[in-house]
């Protein structure tokens, strides 16, 4: 017998269920509330990339098979026409692809290999900088930030027969180097000039990417090198730049995106000319899509696209296999 207040023995198990806090089980009703709300708070973005991401891509595609002028109330089956009228089958179109992909090709490897060249020098430059190193970074990263269309006709302006790459020319004594139709103007200096500008686009990101790269490169390494009798040059060829492969790789893949697909810069400034010697695919597309008045083009330009992202999915791959390989 328990003496009086002195609280009796619990049954086991007692204590530690009362301690436990008690767990309640959610009611079915409750669990499909919650999943009815949350496909609601989906629902627009996934309607939204249903509308203008799997539509679009699915009617693009059926459109390579087709020709369409964009007017008529039906489209003209063909198959495979328009990718054999685009690579070999036709006099008109077939001569400017080719045209064009060579030009493409010159920059697609040009731009890559003076990209490198340029923003990692550039890169281990400025990591070197201890003093405004946020500003140096800054004035170099603004090509990027500067609204295209305006530094794009900046350029143009300043490549002109009497712009100011010419009058510098003449000041520095320069003078055979000058162009009197301007380096735009000339078909043997207007598509190496936009290659230039085109790498003045590219090198503020691939620099930044270097420079992430090298802030995060262990100072234990270099130092062990440089103990070794290792000098500058030989520890940014053997220790530095294999550590920076894999941002090496990015900066391909970035700059052959570019200039694969990009056209704008080509354009703004010449528009494929002199003549066609500024023609890359992706204007060439640009062109077929809306700029052929009620011609039957829009199918020709939906072939040329997927080609052109069929390219860039061989590339990404690649790139990718040759990452994976040396890693």
């Amino acid at each position: 017998m328990t003496a009086l207040g002195t609280p009796s023995a619990a049954a086991p198990g007692t204590v530690g269920a009362a301690a436990r806090p008690s767990r309640r089980r959610a009611a079915p009703g409750g669990r499909g509330r919650e999943a009815v709300t949350g496909c609601l708070f989906v629902a627009p973005a996934l309607l939204l990339f249903a509308v203008m991401g799997l539509y679009t891509v699915g009617y693009g595609f059926l459109l390579g098979f087709a020709r369409w002028n964009g007017f008529a109330p039906h489209w003209d089956w063909v198959g495979l026409d328009n990718y054999a009228d685009l690579l070999w089958r036709d006099p008109v179109y077939a001569p400017r692809v080719r045209e064009a992909a060579v030009n493409t090709l010159s920059v697609m490897v040009a731009v890559p290999v003076l990209t490198v060249a340029v923003s990692f020098p550039l890169a281990v430059a400025l990591s070197r900088v201890r003093r405004a190193q946020a500003v140096l970074r800054s004035v170099y990263f603004l090509p990027y930030v500067t609204s295209g269309i305006a530094v794009f006709y900046a350029w143009q302006y300043i490549l002109q027969p009497d712009g100011a790459v010419n009058y510098l020319l003449g000041v520095l004594g320069l003078g055979s180097l000058q162009e009197p139709q301007g380096f735009l103007g000339d078909p043997a200096t207007a598509l190496p000039t936009m290659i230039v500008v085109t790498v003045w686009t590219e090198v503020p990101v691939a620099m930044l990417l270097y420079l992430t790269g090298l802030q995060t490169i262990d100072r234990g390494l270099t130092e062990a090198a440089a103990l070794d009798g290792a000098g500058w040059w030989r520890i940014q060829a053997s220790v530095v730049w294999p550590l920076l492969r894999p941002i090496t790789a990015i900066v391909v893949l970035l700059t052959l995106r570019s200039a694969l697909h990009g056209f704008q810069t080509f354009l703004i400034m010449t528009n494929g000319g002199p003549g066609t010697h500024t023609n890359v695919l992706g204007l060439e597309a640009y062109r077929l899509a809306f700029l052929a008045k009620f011609a039957p083009t829009l199918g020709l330009a939906s072939a040329l696209g997927w080609m052109l992202f069929a390219v860039a999915i061989v590339l990404a791959l690649i790139n990718l296999r040759a990452l994976r390989s040396r890693v």
